[in-house]
């Protein structure tokens, strides 16, 4: 079995390379091969730009999901972000981090991954590094572009906004709580492009975290609070029925949109069809100290500390 240092840096990254297609995109104008990448950026447009860390034992375990599901949830989730800016994806850097007696077939599996979900989104993987480290991992850095000005942000919300969510949410902590991930969300990002032009639209956010930590985040940035209706928030079908509640509020990885939308504005059926997806209004924003009201007590989504 060959390891990644029967390989060494430089044959671990020509091997990477060897996965990403050989003409990425009419915007990327040098890619994987140069000292960095260059990308362009259309006149009268804002570069958008995020960064995602995907380690071992904190963000997936390969004893519940394959090398190459891991590496596809990490793409995802960094171009979540972009999705909740409603940016056009323009490219992907990916910075590795390789204990160096991993399995070679591992390490290409999980880049294989992010390569993939990357291009399958329209978001070449454009250059990165590689690194020697304790444990597996990955720093995902995803470039975007919007028209200037015209960026969706979290702190736009004002009281009396109705709520909204894309999808159904959930799927993903059922799936990590029974220890086996099979389910890989898609970042929405033509519908964040597409929520940019809507009449009345507030603030917005991807549900990363957990509904209830992503919506307190919407309230902190937008200085109003929050009540939800539990009832009303959309459950993603498994197994035996329904997920839980309490996973649909506080699971976390959905990678779905909340948004605000002021009084004034469409309604679920109009944004349904104007984003392509299920939309469901699930609460309002009010005025008042930054906090969820409505929900049960309990654990309100991830936390890193």
């Amino acid at each position: 079995m060959r390891r990644v240092s029967d390989v060494g840096e430089f044959g671990l990254i020509e091997r990477i390379a060897r996965l990403v297609p050989r003409r990425p995109g009419p915007g990327v104008r040098v890619g994987i091969g140069d000292d960095a990448a260059v990308l362009g950026v259309r006149r009268g447009e804002d570069l958008v730009a995020t960064t995602d860390a995907f380690v071992a034992g904190v963000h997936f375990r390969l004893d519940q999901e394959t090398p190459r599901t891991a590496g596809r949830r990490a793409a995802v989730g960094c171009l979540s972000d972009l999705a909740a800016m409603g940016a056009r994806p323009l490219g992907l850097l990916l910075a590795l981090a390789v204990p160096a007696r991993t399995p070679l077939a591992t390490v290409l599996d999980f880049a294989r991954g992010i390569a993939g979900e990357a291009a399958r989104h329209g978001t070449p993987l454009v250059g990165g590094n590689v690194a020697r480290a304790r444990e597996l991992s990955a720093t995902l850095t995803a470039l975007g572009a919007v028209a200037r000005g015209r960026a969706l942000r979290r702190d736009r919300g004002r009281a009396g906004d109705r709520l909204f969510v894309t999808g159904a949410l959930g799927r993903s902590a059922f799936e990590r709580a029974r220890g086996s991930v099979r389910h890989v969300g898609a970042p929405r990002l033509r519908a964040g492009q597409r929520l940019r032009g809507v009449r009345g639209i507030g603030a917005c956010i991807d549900v990363s975290d957990g509904l209830v930590a992503d919506l307190g985040q919407l309230c902190r940035a937008s200085r109003v609070a929050a009540r939800i209706e539990p009832a009303r928030v959309p459950r993603a079908a498994a197994r035996g029925g329904r997920v839980p509640e309490r996973l649909a509020l506080a699971g976390g990885e959905d990678y779905e949109l909340l948004f605000s939308v002021r009084p004034a504005g469409p309604g679920a059926a109009a944004l349904r069809r104007r984003l392509g997806l299920p939309v469901t209004e699930i609460g309002r924003l009010e005025a008042g100290p930054a906090r969820v009201r409505g929900i049960p007590a309990g654990p309100g989504g991830f936390r890193h500390f």
